[in-house]
């Protein structure tokens, strides 16, 4: 197989990034993660224009074939992996976790606002505006949904096995630590759950590290 690369935002404030990496790193596919840092103005801009059409990361390139969006990057992982089960086998199970993967895509803009990714900050209390904690309280909504359906131990995530509904959440998992929002016990659970995957161990070291 020709290398797949990943390029990434800062590790410590890339939302995006993290999604597929760590839909990525569950296949076992072997890949690079190439970071460009965010912060340096109009130098990262024209590293990004490099490597991306779209000017924003992340990007995979897999030989001459480039992806920019980090939910199509999932769905093309899953199409190289189909045995790493990114989505649920059955069919129902894969609508909805099509249809939350692709909610959390397109909303929650007041989350995003005043809640943005930082890894490596404690910001306990900051940014509980109501229209966050609004958004919060939806993403609870859909975790503890998710989990009501899920049979007795198939598994701690939102469709048992890991899948991508849960990549694309686990940055939401980072926010929630990062801004001290408080969670119940199903998703305290879950939250933890995410917290302990290796791939996202291993993002959080890097991010400390580079801080």
């Amino acid at each position: 197989m020709e290398p797949l690369v990943l390029y990434i935002g800062t590790r410590a404030l890339s939302s995006w990034s993290l999604r597929p990496y760590l839909a990525l790193a569950h296949t076992g596919l072997r890949f690079e993660a190439r970071e460009i840092l965010l912060d340096h103005g109009a130098k990262s801009r024209a590293e990004i224009a490099k490597v991306s059409p779209s000017g924003r990361v992340p990007c995979l390139h897999h030989g001459d074939l480039v992806v920019w969006d980090s939910l199509a990057i999932c769905e093309y992982v899953h199409e190289l992996a189909p045995a790493a089960g990114l989505w649920p086998a059955d069919r129902a199970a894969r609508a909805r976790a099509r249809a939350v993967s692709a909610e959390m895509h397109a909303g929650f803009a007041a989350l995003r606002q005043h809640m943005s990714m930082q890894l490596v900050e404690d910001r306990a209390g900051q940014g509980h505006h109501p229209d966050a904690l609004a958004d919060a309280a939806r993403v609870m909504e859909i975790w503890r949904d998710c989990r009501a359906r899920v049979a007795a131990g198939a598994g701690p995530f939102l469709f048992g096995a890991f899948t991508i509904a849960d990549a694309m959440f686990a940055p939401v998992v980072t926010r929630f630590a990062t801004y001290g929002v408080a969670l119940d016990a199903v998703c305290s659970s879950y939250a933890a759950a995410v917290e302990a995957l290796p791939a996202m161990q291993a993002w959080r070291r890097e991010a400390r590290g580079a801080a």
